[in-house]
């Protein structure tokens, strides 16, 4: 799946021109807390946090309507003072893995999407990013996780498959993850069923070792004891 599918195309945004009172008033009435910094023709040239904003100003409250006050009461500061311009993006060509890896590697929230000549085009945050998951692994439909370790050797994964058709069940989704032994993987299949007793006994007949995904760690390596 590819980031133009899960983006949010319709972006607040601000130039650099502004003044950050303006900022303030756009993240409180539209409940968000990062601001991309454009041109005229929608060229991306920055980035504005609320963090930034609440740096940059004394250490007061706004009242309820700053933007009544036309900034009178504020410092003579811009967005173009505050803003960062080292900003990390990705093309809408770019997979929901490209960009959850890219999250994960600047610890960021979000990631402006812009195109070949850095024109905006979206705003992907991590929540669209769950929400994309979501749908692909299919676990959004009631179902069964099981944990399954397996070989790293031709033909496992096949094994288990028709273990699962045999039963007439669907599949929501398969993920293979590493595991903590040498030349073994972990496989979590996720069923569409409550009613999973015969496909573990019959993995287990067939010599797997299930997993309980409840003593199973993100990264990959079992609970101990």
């Amino acid at each position: 799946m590819f980031i133009n599918q899960s983006m949010t195309k319709n972006v607040i945004t601000i130039t650099q021109d502004a003044a950050i009172y303006e900022a303030q008033d756009k993240m409180d009435n539209n409940k968000i807390r990062n601001i991309p910094v454009v041109t005229e023709e929608n060229r991306l040239i920055g980035m504005v946090t609320e963090p930034d904003i609440k740096g940059a100003l004394p250490s007061t409250f706004f009242p309820p309507n700053v933007s009544d006050k036309a900034g009178e009461e504020y410092p003579d500061i811009k967005i173009k003072d505050i803003m960062a311009t080292d900003v990390v993006t990705v093309l809408p060509s770019y997979t929901i893995q490209d960009a959850l890896l890219l999250l994960q590697k600047i610890k960021a929230g979000i990631l402006p999407v812009v195109d070949e000549g850095g024109i905006l085009r979206g705003i992907v945050s991590s929540r669209d990013l769950l929400g994309a998951f979501i749908n692909v692994l299919g676990i959004g439909q009631p179902g069964t996780l099981i944990g399954i370790v397996v070989e790293e050797k031709v033909g496992q994964l096949k094994k288990i498959v028709d273990v699962v058709t045999e039963e007439n069940i669907s599949f929501g989704s398969v993920l293979v993850a590493r595991y903590l032994e040498k030349n073994k993987r972990a496989v979590f299949i996720y069923l569409l069923t409550n009613t999973v007793s015969r496909v573990k006994k019959k993995l287990a007949e067939l010599g797997f070792t299930l997993l309980e995904p409840d003593k199973w760690h993100l990264y990959g390596f079992p609970e101990n004891g």
